[in-house]
């Protein structure tokens, strides 16, 4: 009866540290706030799309996968953003394509996680021009604006895109820490 009351017992502790080590691996605690990584609810929004999330789920679980290349212009930038992943290749075409096209329509998706900086975006961005190329290169894009305060953001946000394209979710949560907005 030991053996089967011993065996019980271990069962139970191997489930609740198999169980412990499932959640560490989707959570992460920051302060107070919790993050599933597996979920990524953040990257939801009152006014995006599930497969707008997807894409961003996509890219955030791929970012070692993605490379970027930032030239600020004096009135606006040019980026270069590449994936050796096809499929994430396709997501970043398709969430810039799809951004920039909300951007133009003035129709923020309002991801929970967005930066700040994309406010003045969707506010003015009939005042914003926007180039978009696939090319052997990868993604190019080219925004640019006669309104120095488009222009200061889109090369702020440029810079944070990067960031994340270098360390991921890190990089949101650093930025949201700084900011003192909770997800």
């Amino acid at each position: 009866m030991k053996s089967f009351r011993t065996g019980i017992a271990v069962g139970i502790l191997a489930a609740v540290v198999a169980g412990g080590v499932a959640y560490a691996q989707g959570m992460h605690r920051h302060g107070a706030m919790a993050h599933n990584e597996v979920t990524m609810p953040g990257l939801r929004g009152e006014n995006a799309t599930p497969e707008e999330s997807a894409e961003l789920a996509l890219m955030f679980r791929n970012f070692d996968t993605i490379t970027r290349e930032v030239e600020n212009l004096p009135n606006g930038i040019r980026t270069v953003t590449r994936s050796s992943n096809p499929a994430v290749m396709d997501a970043l075409v398709s969430h810039s394509v799809g951004m920039i096209d909300r951007v133009g329509a003035k129709d923020d998706p309002k991801i929970f996680i967005q930066s700040p900086t994309l406010d003045a975006f969707f506010l003015h961005g009939d005042k914003i021009s926007s180039v978009v190329e696939v090319t052997d290169d990868g993604l190019v894009v080219v925004q640019t604006s006669d309104d120095p305060v488009l222009v200061e953001a889109l090369q702020v946000h440029a810079a944070e895109v990067t960031d994340m394209a270098d360390r991921g979710m890190a990089a949101v949560h650093e930025m949201m820490m700084q900011q003192g907005r909770g997800h």
